[in-house]
């Protein structure tokens, strides 16, 4: 696709979101009127199951067709029309990550949009340093080692540059709050060769002291810990009507959790890695103890 002018970080990224809004709004409607989404999905000449994407915003949106719903769901006041069919507007505008589509699968997609739209980011990873906190020839090693030795060297380039994109939210004027617990063993873990070690553990030193960034690093000396189920992502996100979402990253697909009794479990399992997890600057010391054995 083509663009003018540099990629920024987080343009557009709140599209994502608002779709999730538009779809809630949609959903909120529909059930007030006790209509079904069998007939919903009827007035605009799609399936029940089309109805049920678009109210969890995972499609994107025709005008004709939320014109149509706000009509079967008797919203006639012009204001409130308006209001929700330029959220629909802004809900189709492409993320800078859609120039990336060739490397990056559907169901990430979804993620890059609510990650780079989250006011808070909280994770908890084991297997490798999370990739906001990756140097680029760390995440060279772990792009290629999860691709294979055999993977075309443009499509590894593609997707460490997308990963380093993603890194900017995180200096930017408006950036999240973010809070990272690394278990010992992702950073124990060698990806790439000595140099890059030293190179990314020296690079979380450095990360660690941004005003906006917490990093705590939960060490095998503390035992078992309430990271047993293994990592996953809480997002935040400054629109007080859209719940917390728990990301969970499988092989091919990923869950993306956002039921009250769902989202709570694993608040109460961050709560309590912050919580048993070294403070910040104690961190920092395991860190350089790290670097000096790397």
């Amino acid at each position: 696709m083509g663009r003018t002018g540099p990629v920024v970080a987080g343009e557009s990224s709140g599209s994502v979101v608002r779709r999730i809004l538009l779809g809630s709004q949609l959903r909120r409607l529909r059930d007030s009127r006790g209509i079904t989404r069998e007939a919903a999905g009827y007035s605009i000449r799609a399936s029940e199951s089309k109805i049920s994407r678009m109210e969890l915003g995972r499609v994107s949106f025709k005008a004709r067709d939320v014109e149509d719903l706000l009509t079967l769901y008797g919203v006639t006041d012009e204001a409130e029309r308006e209001a929700l069919l330029g959220l629909a507007r802004e809900a189709n505008l492409a993320g800078w990550w859609h120039s990336y589509s060739d490397v990056l699968p559907g169901w990430f997609q979804t993620y890059v949009g609510l990650e780079g739209a989250a006011s808070l980011i909280r994770v908890y990873e084991v297997q490798f340093v999370h990739g906001l906190l990756q140097t680029e020839a760390y995440a060279h090693a772990v792009v290629t080692r999860g691709m294979g030795d055999d993977a075309p060297a443009v499509e590894v380039e593609r997707r460490v540059a997308l990963r380093l994109e993603r890194q900017k939210a995180l200096v930017s004027e408006s950036a999240p709050r973010f809070h990272a617990v690394l278990d010992e063993a992702a950073l124990r873990r060698p990806y790439g060769d000595r140099d890059v070690m030293q190179g990314q553990l020296r690079h979380l030193i450095e990360m660690s002291e941004h005003p906006n960034v917490t990093l705590q690093v939960m060490p095998f000396s503390f035992g078992g810990h309430a990271g047993e189920g293994g990592s996953f992502t809480m997002l935040r996100f400054p629109e007080s009507d859209l719940s917390d979402i728990v990301y969970l990253e499988q092989l091919t697909s990923a869950l993306y959790l956002d039921k009250a009794e769902e989202v709570a479990q694993y608040e109460k399992a961050m709560t309590r890695l912050h919580e048993d997890s070294p403070d910040p600057e104690e961190s920092r010391d395991l860190l350089r103890g790290l670097l000096q054995l790397t």
